[in-house]
């Protein structure tokens, strides 16, 4: 299975200057690698990155003819175009500012901005009308993971695709391309405490199987890990068969970590060829 690394900016970096210096440090890190025998150069992972919606455009432009997606962070719920949602960018616009996908259900959004269970219906459904994949986030607290309550909570927060192909089925179709889920226990996003490899694989585990029961196209879903994944750690990780890649916070801000995750996925991968 093709291995993905994507970095989410969230609100960084500050200035388009900033954001121009780091899409020129990633674009030439790229390059040297791929001129060299190096494991990147393999292409056996996938490479995207999630801007801020006010950069977005101008990170797409940049990296049109390079090997790294664009990803929007989030879209509005309420219209798939147009409509008096102010301050809300519609998924029809994220998709002409350049995005190809879209992250939805972040435990930022849903604890800042109270992100339902019916409201992330309403964007998947948005982003499948627009052809946007998606990259759906789930994952427990840290009170939730204490009382262990991990698995119980992922069973309804996956619960959304479930209700989604009821109301939409013919989107069924889509989501074995279109949709990655990215567990991401909310106790370990910069908060530099991590999961065992082993927690992660049982998780992932029942993620997957979850996923397939509610259709068969969907027996082969790709599952990242997120929470403090970084270039020291991202090698076990990579290791488990279990773990399809990572959604990466801090360490997709600087090109030389946030691609020496991307090789640490490529060379597992390589492994098992």
């Amino acid at each position: 299975m093709q291995a993905w690394v994507i970095g989410n900016w969230k609100q960084n970096p500050a200035t388009s200057h900033d954001v121009n210096v780091l899409v020129d440090d990633l674009l030439t890190a790229i390059h040297a690698e791929t001129q060299t025998d190096t494991s990147l150069s393999n292409n056996r992972c996938t490479l995207m990155v999630a801007p801020s919606c006010i950069h977005l455009a101008t990170v797409s432009a940049r990296l049109k003819d390079s090997p790294v997606l664009c990803a929007a962070q989030d879209i509005g719920g309420h219209s798939a175009s147009t409509g008096a949602y102010t301050g809300d960018c519609s998924a029809q616009q994220v998709v002409d500012a350049g995005a190809t996908w879209t992250i939805l259900g972040h435990s930022e959004r849903r604890q800042y901005y109270k992100e339902s269970h019916d409201s992330l219906v309403k964007k998947l459904t948005h982003a499948f009308s627009e052809n946007l994949g998606v990259v759906l986030c789930i994952g427990e607290t840290q009170t939730e993971y204490d009382n262990e309550q991990t698995l119980e909570v992922i069973d309804t927060q996956l619960s959304v695709i479930k209700d989604l192909l009821a109301e939409q089925p013919a989107f069924i179709s889509l989501l074995s391309e279109r949709l990655i889920i990215a567990y991401e226990p909310v106790w370990a996003i910069g908060t530099g405490k991590v999961p065992t490899v082993t927690e992660v694989s049982n998780t992932h585990q029942h993620i997957k199987q979850t996923v397939a029961g509610f259709a068969e196209t969907l027996d082969a879903m790709t599952v990242l890990y997120g929470g403090s994944v970084n270039a020291d750690n991202a090698d076990s990780f990579a290791a488990d068969p279990m773990v399809d890649g990572a959604l990466v916070g801090g360490a997709s801000l600087k090109a030389d970590s946030f691609l020496a995750i991307a090789n640490a996925f490529n060379r597992a991968n390589a492994e098992l060829v």
